[in-house]
């Protein structure tokens, strides 16, 4: 094979002869795998048909090694470095504890899943922050947790539980400080 020796066909063909010889650079390669050199000191004495005035240069094994050299190389090795996780944490929790007392608008607790659950008076903001609808004091509970029968995850958590086991969930209410109406018995007036 022309290529695995390291010629190309323009250098193989650059004396148009039709059978592969390169006269100008004093070697001819054929299919057949021959090497041919033009006459000279170091040529055997035996021809070929195909040669055509050359003579077969039998090569020993470490002139035919010189010839068709491939020198190891190692491919460019890639770099890995584990990047990334040296970011600061995000400080989910708490923000105000019971008996706290909060405006409206107030973060009560930031949370990357649910961990407590929006009561009365509290809203639920975008990353599943909860904060204060109303001016008040803050008031944890813990109350038995039905999952809406439309959530396919929930209904296989409730299934998957013994008979007769209960979720209890802690929710997060705002007992507002001044009550919404005051009504006086019309008998008293």
């Amino acid at each position: 094979n022309f290529r695995s020796l390291g010629f190309r066909n323009s250098e193989l063909r650059g004396s148009r002869d039709p059978q592969g010889f390169s006269k100008d650079h004093g070697i001819a390669l054929i299919s057949h795998g021959c090497v041919w050199r033009p006459e000279g000191k170091d040529c055997q004495p035996w021809a070929c048909h195909i040669a055509g005035g050359f003579h077969l240069a039998l090569l020993s094994p470490p002139e035919a090694a010189a010839l068709a050299v491939r020198y190891a190389s190692k491919k460019t090795g890639g770099s890995s470095k584990n990047l990334g996780g040296k970011s600061p944490g995000r400080r989910f929790g708490l923000k105000k504890m019971e008996g706290h007392y909060v405006h409206a608008g107030n973060i009560l607790a930031t949370q990357r899943h649910f961990r407590w659950h929006p009561g009365a008076h509290v809203g639920l903001g975008k990353r599943k922050y909860l904060y204060a609808l109303e001016e008040g004091v803050v008031r944890f509970t813990k109350e038995v947790y039905v999952p809406n029968p439309s959530n396919s995850e929930a209904v296989d958590l409730v299934t998957r539980l013994p008979k007769g086991a209960v979720l209890y969930k802690t929710f997060v209410h705002v007992v507002p400080a001044k009550p919404e109406g005051t009504f006086k018995l019309v008998a008293m007036l």
